[in-house]
């Protein structure tokens, strides 16, 4: 059960009319990165997280994701708004037009419609887990290459804002990973390769920082080995 507030979760008031940067912002609303994706994505793996913790952040974040769908078809709805048949054609936004009106529909930059494809849920707290940071990275540069784009400071306000939001959840997704799930024996038991005795592990070790293209292991006695995999 949600409880909605009518009013969207940062200010989106925006003057000028203009369905070239329209055509560009709607990708963060049905393309592969956007925030449609975003919400199905947290509020479907929520349902088989084993741990509630887990499942609270999962929530928050999907609830918010909602938000931020909101706040990009309020951005596409006030650059499209009584547009003219003149600006429609010369824009290029005639095809949208067409087949849509001024209606908010979920598609990418590119015209591709969303799909369910564009997100996982695995039902593996580690999976999913590191599959939602990458979504966020994901989301972030596309908020990155839109305000290369886009230099309308009423549009670059509130996409400023949305990038933000990216980065902090990357940051509690992280902290969910490290946390979380690296303290329960079960997700450390999935990660056990009973032919080494050993458990595999890519997080960062108190002074020793990884990289590829190797991985860590940890032995019995607590020591840290590195073994190439090139």
């Amino acid at each position: 059960m949600w409880n909605y507030e009518k009013r969207l979760q940062h200010p989106v008031k925006i003057t000028q009319v203009n369905p070239q940067i329209a055509q560009i912002i709607i990708t963060q609303f049905g393309g592969p990165d956007g925030e449609l994706a975003a919400s199905m994505r947290y509020l479907s793996q929520r349902y088989t997280m084993p741990y509630k913790e887990v499942t609270g952040i999962l929530t928050d974040i999907g609830t918010e994701e909602l938000a931020h769908m909101e706040m990009i078809c309020a951005i596409v709805h006030q650059l499209t708004r009584n547009l003219t048949p003149e600006e429609l054609e010369k824009s290029g936004f005639d095809k949208y037009y067409v087949d849509h009106t001024l209606a908010l529909w979920p598609q990418a930059a590119s015209g591709a419609p969303w799909t369910a494809t564009y997100f996982q849920s695995k039902g593996d707290p580690i999976t999913d887990i590191h599959e939602d940071m990458a979504a966020e990275q994901k989301a972030r540069t596309t908020y990155d290459n839109i305000l290369r784009l886009v230099k309308d400071p009423e549009v670059c306000e509130p996409i400023r804002f949305l990038r933000e939001r990216e980065i902090v959840h990357y940051q509690r997704f992280g902290e969910t990973n490290r946390e979380d799930c690296s303290k329960n024996s079960k997700v450390l038991k999935a990660h056990n390769y009973g032919t080494f005795e050993q458990i595999l592990t890519i997080r960062k070790f108190t002074g020793h920082r990884h990289k590829p293209p190797y991985f860590l292991y940890i032995s019995k006695n607590d020591k840290v080995k590195q073994y190439y995999t090139t």
